[in-house]
């Protein structure tokens, strides 16, 4: 009866930190890698084995979900190396669990591995996107810190138009849409303020047009 025996190992190219059981992966990052590696213990040679994530969440973006390792001699290891970026839209700071299942010989083994995200490095004010637009956008930013946050719309002249957000926020990458449909044309200015729990402010702001 033919026996492999699996030896995993998960690295990451940009430096992850192991706390708690589970890998800390950077905020928004790409060329992380998961290395898996298989040995053969047995004397025969194994065929055609198959190594797959079967549950990763959609801001965990692989390349390739799949590898075979066509031939496994008698004695001998194989790596399967999987390259994934993570997306924004990722909660900072909650575990998540990713399995990985090897098939050969009508037989398969699962290996779960823990990983979470780590916090933005930097408070960030993006331009909102379309610019210009008619009649809504989407404005984004990021958070590096649990923080009071306040998000409004100005008119070039200094009037307050809108106010889109007003709470307390965790760390982590954020999206608010903006209906302009009740104003008029012309430039707009939108300024974020994030007080973090060191009472601390990080202020930004952005030109946007409006254009109807």
């Amino acid at each position: 009866m033919k026996k492999l025996c699996l030896i995993l190992f998960l690295y990451t190219s940009i430096a992850a930190a192991q706390t708690d059981s589970a890998y800390t992966i950077p905020f928004a990052s790409k060329g992380n890698t998961i290395e898996l590696t298989v040995a053969n213990t047995s004397k025969i040679t194994t065929q055609a084995v198959n190594v797959s994530v079967s549950n990763a969440p959609s801001w965990v973006k692989f390349d390739s979900t799949k590898q075979t390792i066509k031939s496994l001699t008698a004695s001998t290891e194989q790596t399967a190396t999987f390259a994934f970026t993570i997306d924004k839209s990722a909660p900072v700071g909650k575990g998540q669990t990713l399995t990985f299942s090897i098939t050969a010989n009508g037989q398969t083994w699962t290996k779960n591995i823990a990983i979470k995200v780590a916090a933005p490095q930097t408070y960030t004010l993006f331009q909102n996107y379309p610019n210009p637009y008619n009649p809504s956008t989407v404005i984004s930013y990021q958070l590096s810190a649990k923080s009071s946050v306040n998000l409004k719309i100005y008119d070039v002249i200094g009037r307050e138009v809108a106010n889109l957000v007003s709470e307390q926020q965790e760390p982590g990458y954020y999206q608010k849409a903006f209906n302009a449909s009740r104003y008029a044309s012309g430039m707009y200015i939108y300024r974020l303020v994030a007080t973090d729990e060191q009472n601390k402010q990080h202020m930004f702001q952005e030109k946007m047009m409006l254009v109807k």
